[in-house]
């Protein structure tokens, strides 16, 4: 007979390798009659997906339900089901089950284009929020280990060459602060092009109109343009380097835990 805990663990490797992130859900505790015993699991991927069981019916439903929204939030919870008549599931099991949903979740990596003072407070800030760091920049004084200290990589190279060795996936977030308009606007039109799911670029917006329309000309989508975040950052007013990095993450924060209904600007 197939060990069910075993494929399930099987399974989160495999999730795990390909970047993608679940929910593991295991019944902790069960009195009187329920439909499934202590030990029992089933995952939640992403996607609604499942494997496994905790015994079907309704209360597998409301599981699903909080194992996607703690993929989103990151924290573990526990919950309690009254299986009794007249119960929120719907099942008359006569017993009691307490399940504990923990997430399966991978580091974001998050990618800053320019290496000035706002990336220097940005990428500090990110790394303590669990974010993995990659600066680039087309300058070896500004995308160094030495100025990066906490970044998993520092890339020096010519933006228009840059995504062609960088695995930005749906998980990654992209932060554009170039040294100039035109590098903001070479790595932006790049950007769009990828799965990133956030996009922002530092800038006025007249300017970022203007580099809007430069792409709109060259055959970029409108509905592409549509997902970048521009003016980057919440609106607190900030005015220096730190307090525009901490607009930059707070907003990077808050797309990162929407639930998918409230991901759009």
């Amino acid at each position: 007979m197939p060990n069910a805990s075993h494929d399930i663990h099987s399974e989160i490797v495999k999730i795990k390798a390909k970047g993608e992130e679940a929910a593991l859900i295991t019944i902790i505790g069960a009195v009187g009659s329920t439909p499934s015993g202590v030990g029992s699991k089933m995952l939640v991927k992403a996607d609604g997906s499942t494997m496994g069981t905790i015994g079907g019916g309704s209360i597998e439903k409301l599981v699903t339900e909080e194992a996607l929204k703690i993929i989103r939030t990151g924290k573990a919870k526990r919950l309690n089901f009254n299986l009794r008549e007249g119960n929120e599931c719907g099942m008359i099991c006569g017993g009691d089950v307490e399940v504990f949903i923990e997430p399966i979740l991978q580091e974001p990596k998050l990618f800053i284009f320019g290496g000035g003072h706002i990336a220097l407070a940005l990428s500090k800030m990110a790394k303590m929020v669990g974010f993995r760091i990659v600066v680039i920049d087309n300058r070896p004084d500004y995308a160094s280990s030495q100025r990066f200290p906490e970044a998993e990589a520092t890339i020096v190279t010519d933006y228009k060459q840059a995504f062609s060795n960088l695995e930005i996936d749906n998980i990654s977030y992209i932060v554009i602060v170039t040294h100039g308009h035109q590098g903001d606007e070479v790595v932006l039109e790049r950007a769009v092009k990828t799965e990133a799911r956030y996009i922002g670029m530092i800038g006025s917006k007249r300017k970022n109109r203007v580099i809007f329309d430069h792409l709109l000309d060259k055959g970029i989508l409108q509905e592409m343009i549509d997902r970048v975040h521009a003016p980057i950052g919440l609106e607190i007013n900030a005015s220096t380097s730190e307090e525009i990095a901490v607009s930059i993450l707070a907003e990077i924060i808050k797309v990162r835990r929407a639930p998918p209904a409230e991901e759009s600007k």
